[in-house]
């Protein structure tokens, strides 16, 4: 089901995909929790896009992967190459900011969005930590319609799933968020749309889990080979 997003929102050329939406969050993440290291080098771009906590879906992205979508963010001039005098490889830096003139705390609410899907308000505060300390969850609503508000809107407030009390909010830099009307009832829409995402993590947890056991069980093999 459509929203304000397909109604008023970015063109198709304008909307990103998850490699850029993860890259582009990372940035902005790292900014406020890590200032030593910002910008960032390709290396911990994609160590940061891979991060285990805090993020869902949970991604493997090669850095060949994460290379491209700072390309085609640069372009958008979502992203900055930064060269520094003396530095031996590129820095990237976000320009949330200036390509869509916000403030700090709705950088904030963003980025928290494009790292970890729709979340209600409350939610929202818990989780954007050191990225801005809101004293409420009043605080994080204003910001929210703030977002919903913009033209394009980049944020949009989605229906209650049935049996919940409170509205969830999700980012529409990639595209549509679907989402089930009040009254449906029953387990599809939003429910059936949180259950597969659920799927699509767990799935991705387990093949990192396999490849880690691949791993060690070569760094085992190796062992083994040294008192043959």
């Amino acid at each position: 089901m459509t929203n304000e997003f397909a109604e008023g929102g970015f063109d198709s050329e304008s909307i990103l995909d998850p490699v850029e939406i993860r890259v582009l969050a990372v940035l902005a993440e790292k900014e406020a929790l890590t200032p030593d290291i910002y910008p960032m080098t390709l290396n911990a771009l994609v160590n940061g896009s891979n991060q285990l906590s805090s993020r869902e879906p949970v991604m493997q992205l090669t850095e060949d992967e994460v290379q491209d979508a700072l390309q085609r963010l640069i372009q958008r001039k979502l992203v900055n190459a930064v060269t520094q005098a003396g530095a031996r490889v590129t820095k990237y830096e976000h320009r949330m900011r200036i390509k869509w003139t916000l403030e700090q705390d709705k950088v904030a609410i963003l980025t928290v969005l494009m790292l970890r899907g729709p979340q209600t308000a409350g939610e929202v505060r818990t989780r954007t930590g050191r990225l801005h300390e809101f004293k409420s969850v009043g605080e994080v609503e204003a910001g929210l319609q703030f977002l919903i508000d913009k033209y394009p809107p980049l944020v949009a407030r989605l229906e209650r799933a049935p049996g919940t009390k409170e509205h969830r909010y999700g980012q529409l830099l990639g595209g549509e968020v679907e989402f089930a009307p009040e009254g449906l009832g029953g387990s599809g829409g939003a429910a059936a749309a949180g259950s597969t995402s659920r799927i699509g993590q767990l799935e991705q947890e387990l093949a990192t889990l396999r490849s880690e056991v691949e791993a060690l069980k070569a760094q085992f093999e190796g062992f083994k080979k040294q008192f043959e």
